[in-house]
């Protein structure tokens, strides 16, 4: 079986401050297609809704436009940029870096239960 669906016609949307996500469900794969504005913070932004103290979705992302911060419980750091793949586990925050949107393709799956209230 062969499933073809259009990013102008995402199944969901999701907004939360400063930011959207919008959700692609295909058979084996939730794909999201995240766009964060200046200012946005995970820890700001989507903790309130997720309940948890980080982010607890594993993230392949692939960022499209913008940078990204990403700074793991344990202290690693890093940024993304244009044309950079990231795996990133749970466990983690993240931030848009300058005054540039943020747009980010997430091909984990993780799609499915971010930015969704727990027990949703």
């Amino acid at each position: 079986m062969i499933e073809v669906k259009s990013l102008d016609k995402p199944d969901e949307r999701r907004d939360f401050p400063r930011g959207h996500l919008e959700v692609l469900e295909m058979s084996g794969l939730s794909f999201g297609v995240a766009t964060f504005e200046p200012g946005w913070r995970w820890s700001e932004s989507v903790k309130p809704i997720a309940g948890t103290e980080s982010c607890q979705v594993h993230h392949n992302g692939l960022v499209v436009h913008g940078r990204l911060a990403i700074k793991m419980d344990e202290g690693m750091e890093t940024e993304v940029g244009p044309g950079e793949l990231f795996v990133c586990p749970p466990g983690h925050d993240a931030w848009v870096v300058g005054d540039e949107q943020v747009l980010v393709y997430d091909f984990a799956g993780g799609a499915a239960d971010y930015a969704k209230a727990k027990g949703d």
